[in-house]
């Protein structure tokens, strides 16, 4: 597997915020978010092939039960399938991160799906015809729909990443064609890679989530460390 990086730190988004996991980030992704905050796992792909028996031990090493598999975009791992059995076999708790635009019939206790909102698009920040793909790509229904009904998933969550209040019209639109999707499953988050532009827009996402019944989800490893890699 394309690696970019393993380590341990503090789950900094979702329902499981505050716990002590290691991180597994793949190397590689099929889309070009505009604010992607690890391009060195998308747009400028990093990272060394990687057994799955040393990814196993290197989670051994780490001694953590919790283990997230992020990216980039992991479901274009191949080997997914075969790391994340190791890891049920020494007792991990497995969350997988994904745009929920690749489907891969694999097992997880949390599926973390963040579909990827228009604001996401690399305009022309993106090289070649990645705007395109990325605009084309960045929502799958069916892919989306396996997701919400699979039942190899124990537990799943659906983020967002709101750069506007605008964005609701979309992420409401969006669930309203998945369909019974619980609102307490979803997370709104604000984008932003700095703690002002967190704070403000926080505030006014804070007063949607409470006024539609979703949670408001909080950055917090970016509050704790900053916007850099390994945390």
């Amino acid at each position: 597997m394309k690696i970019a990086e393993v380590f341990a730190s503090i789950q900094g988004e979702g329902k499981l915020t505050g716990v002590p996991s290691v991180f597994i980030r793949t190397s590689g992704c099929n889309l070009r978010c505009g604010w992607c905050d690890t391009p060195y796992a998308s747009w400028r792909p990093e990272g060394t092939d990687t057994a799955v028996n040393e990814l196993i031990d290197r989670v051994k090493q780490l001694s953590l039960r919790h283990v997230v598999l992020t990216g980039g975009e992991p479901l274009i791992q191949q080997e997914l399938s075969q790391l994340i059995t190791g890891l049920k076999q020494i007792g991990c708790h497995i969350t997988i991160e994904t745009a929920g635009t690749i489907w891969q019939d694999v097992a997880a206790d949390l599926a973390s799906i963040s579909p990827k909102l228009a604001n996401s698009s690399p305009g022309v920040s993106a090289e070649g015809n990645w705007a395109a793909l990325h605009d084309e790509r960045r929502i799958n229904i069916p892919v989306l729909q396996r997701f919400a009904g699979a039942p190899r998933i124990a537990d799943r969550q659906w983020k967002f990443v709101v750069t506007n209040p605008s964005d609701m019209v979309e992420i409401e639109s969006l669930m309203a064609s998945l369909g019974n999707i619980r609102r307490d499953d979803v997370i709104l988050m604000p984008e932003g890679i700095d703690d002002k532009t967190l704070h403000e827009r926080a505030v006014w996402l804070a007063d949607i989530c409470r006024d539609k019944g979703y949670r408001f989800g909080s950055r917090l490893h970016i509050w704790l460390y900053g916007n850099r890699r390994g945390t």
